[in-house]
């Protein structure tokens, strides 16, 4: 299997929409991504229970909820300014460097 780096168009610390799943329409923050896999860990987003087992003492144990990762196809970006699901658009500013920029309101993201 070919080692493939797949460009993501989120990055962590955006803030993000669930297009489709258990948690459509859902808002959270990227924590992690993975673009290897094309998934992201997202707060509040994809919860699982998880049975952890105590390792040396004073480790938590039982059933824990944690995020499990999620496709980044099933998120969209949330634009800062308008607060609305949008695509992004790349533009060059002032100073000739590659910027992301919202469709819906031409804001600098």
């Amino acid at each position: 299997m070919l080692n493939v780096l797949r460009k993501c168009h989120v990055k962590v610390g955006d803030n993000v929409a669930v297009l489709s799943g258990k948690d459509k329409n859902k808002q959270g923050r990227i924590i992690a991504l993975s673009p290897r896999e094309g998934k992201a860990i997202v707060s509040g987003i994809n919860k699982v229970k998880k049975h952890l087992k105590a390792r040396k003492v004073g480790d938590d144990m039982g059933i824990v909820e944690v995020e499990a990762p999620i496709y980044t196809c099933k998120l969209q970006l949330v634009c800062p300014k308008c607060n609305k699901q949008t695509r992004i658009a790349h533009k060059f500013n002032s100073k000739n460097v590659k910027v992301r920029v919202c469709k819906k309101c031409s804001n600098e993201i």
